[in-house]
């Protein structure tokens, strides 16, 4: 997704930025310590080390390894040396499955990663790069603006109206993502809960909730953020 039709061009001084997670909205970063995520029953520090596992569903050795590591640059670090073993459609993928694992991460932190989210009231969100990376991110330019697809970002925004247009209504549960091979340690990614021991439980079920209880995958997984 390299289509030069999709590079956006922020104000910094009228955006919701992040780079350190320390940071007033550091906590955007899929880096982020503090909003722990569970699926399938196995417990994952932050989103990044969930996003890294998903590359590599049939390597569940290299999963563990992500999994297992205390720091999410190390688990990042971790999945390079097996970068070969990434799922062949990984480019495909990449963006609906980082949708799904932020998903997750405001299903199993509600109030915490929600009130940051509410809290960038309508401004754009954009994940600061500091290298030459403007894909997920963008990259201060020398005018002082941030250039790049945001795609983190452009996520970030959507989950944010998704919050928005749940208002009280808790979200209950995020579906799993409708593609091949979509497996943690060997197993299939069952419908995620906010209390991880009912979904390791309750994975048969099938019933189906309203939109704000139940947040499901788009059928078009990859053209759906560049509608928007």
């Amino acid at each position: 997704m390299s289509d030069q039709s999709q590079i956006r061009t922020y104000n910094s001084a009228e955006c919701a930025v992040f780079l350190k997670t320390r940071e007033r909205f550091g906590g955007l970063s899929n880096m982020a310590p503090g909003f722990p995520l569970c699926v399938n029953g196995i417990h994952f520090r932050t989103s990044e080390a969930l996003y890294q596992a998903c590359r590599f569903p049939l390597r569940p050795d290299v999963q563990k390894q992500i999994i297992d590591e205390r720091s999410p640059m190390t688990a990042k670090m971790k999945s390079k040396p097996h970068r070969k073993h990434t799922r062949a459609d990984w480019d495909e993928v990449r963006v609906p499955i980082m949708r799904w694992c932020l998903r997750v991460k405001l299903l199993q932190n509600w109030e915490t990663f929600g009130e940051l989210l509410i809290s960038t009231d309508d401004m754009p969100i954009v994940e600061k790069k500091s290298r030459r990376k403007d894909f997920w991110g963008a990259v201060e330019g020398p005018d002082g603006t941030l250039v790049g697809m945001n795609v983190l970002g452009r996520l970030l925004m959507q989950l944010r109206q998704d919050k928005i247009r749940c208002g009280l209504e808790k979200l209950e549960s995020v579906e799993p993502l409708p593609i091949s091979d979509f497996l943690l340690l060997g197993k299939p990614i069952h419908t995620v809960r906010e209390n991880c021991v009912a979904e390791r439980i309750d994975t048969n079920d099938s019933s189906t909730s309203l939109d704000c209880s139940s947040l499901k995958p788009t059928q078009n997984l990859t053209k759906s953020l560049f509608d928007r």
